[in-house]
């Protein structure tokens, strides 16, 4: 049995292989159907030359005019993209840089619906439909990629799944991960492995990580080579994979307009057939795709860019930006920052926040910040991957 493999598209040798395949597959990205939390904006502009600055500023005159922090958990936006926008967005770039034919699937956050409504369209009816499962495990949390599941259980599953999510019985999980990986056509994909998403400290996360592998590893099929983490992070994630002998596969985790960062190369010609390369095969190839090179700091903030931009063309005519950011209110309700402050001017610190984010759209702005953002990372990969 051979180890998946890593490709740069950068790199000439790498390139070369890319003829030896003809399907691309983009696993993990997002639509408008996802809910993500911002309190994401503090660790993504710290050390942000005058961006960090700035926003501590205005949270601290909030602190002054409000008397208490500005608290982003309970602030969430959506993604831009529609399902079918980023099923086309995610083809076209595995046909136009790639030369292949193309598999997408779209795993949201905890739902099911852009894979349901891809497959009422005839031209898309063979994409799967995924979800990325939220599991509560002791002092944090992990997802789970869960992809192509059975269409005719595919609503059954998405409400269990959320049931636990909303009440976790750590002893279920593995007669849930079994139940979903049931279906020999199903991947079941531990996302993202050591990224410490909930702040508990790297120390724990590392010990609740491989806690919940000792336990759960017979159930995943594999672990993920993120497109939207460092490579640093990655490379843990690849010894942890060899350490548990998980083949890895590719999760770009698009959120913007930015297709995914890496993909997985195969023969395959349904999902099917790749999911048995990987849980029969124990393998994959996953390709890094160009934009990955990219300084992360800079690609994240251009996704925090599309969040402020407005949409004329939004699928559900959400077309200011703050009509699909929202906002959990004292009385329990959410409302987006349109609703909430019904034509009133926004506080400083939103209005001063959108106008730095604006200031990157000039060029000679995002130059000067991509030389600051520093040098792109190294990429090294050990034997056997």
């Amino acid at each position: 049995m051979r180890a998946s493999r890593i490709y740069c598209h950068w790199e000439p040798g790498h390139k070369a292989s890319l003829p030896l395949f003809r399907t691309g597959v983009s696993l993990h990205s997002h639509t408008f159907y996802s809910r993500e939390c911002l309190d994401f904006i503090d660790r993504a502009t710290a050390g942000t030359p005058w961006l960090s600055g700035a926003i501590r500023k205005q949270k601290a005159k909030y602190r002054q005019v409000k008397g208490r922090e500005l608290d982003l958990r309970r602030a969430w936006w959506t993604p831009p993209l529609s399902a079918r926008q980023a099923f086309d967005l995610e083809k076209n770039q595995i046909e136009r840089v790639l030369g292949m034919g193309a598999m997408v699937s779209i795993s949201d956050h905890d739902n099911i619906e852009a894979g349901l409504n891809l497959s009422m369209i005839e031209d898309t009816r063979e994409s799967p439909i995924s979800i990325e499962w939220t599991v509560p495990f002791r002092r944090t949390f992990f997802h789970i990629g869960v992809h192509n599941v059975p269409r005719n259980a595919a609503r059954d599953m998405a409400r269990t799944m959320n049931e636990f999510t909303a009440e976790p019985v750590e002893s279920r999980i593995p007669e849930m991960l079994e139940w979903l990986g049931a279906a020999p056509e199903t991947l079941v994909i531990l996302n993202h492995p050591m990224w410490d998403e909930n702040h508990i400290g790297e120390g724990a996360h590392t010990e609740s990580v491989r806690a919940f592998l000792d336990r759960f590893r017979p159930f995943l099929h594999a672990a993920e080579v993120n497109g939207l983490r460092p490579w640093n992070e990655n490379r843990k994630a690849l010894k942890l994979a060899e350490r548990y002998a998980l083949p890895l596969v590719s999760g770009g985790d698009r959120h913007g307009r930015e297709p995914n960062g890496c993909v997985n190369l195969t023969n395959a010609s349904t999902f099917a057939e790749f999911a048995a390369e990987v849980r029969s095969d124990g393998w994959s190839d996953v390709l890094l795709m160009p934009q990955y090179r990219e300084p992360l700091k800079m690609r994240i903030l251009d996704n925090m860019c599309g969040i402020i931009e407005d949409d004329p063309h939004h699928a559900l005519g959400w077309v200011r930006w703050s009509d699909r950011v929202f906002y959990l209110t004292d009385e329990g309700t959410n409302k987006s920052l349109t609703e909430f402050f019904q034509g009133r001017q926004f506080p400083a610190v939103i209005n001063r926040f959108v106008s730095l984010m604006q200031l990157l759209k000039h060029r000679r702005v995002r130059s000067a910040l991509r030389m600051a953002l520093g040098e792109r990372p190294e990429f090294g990969f050990e034997a056997g991957v």
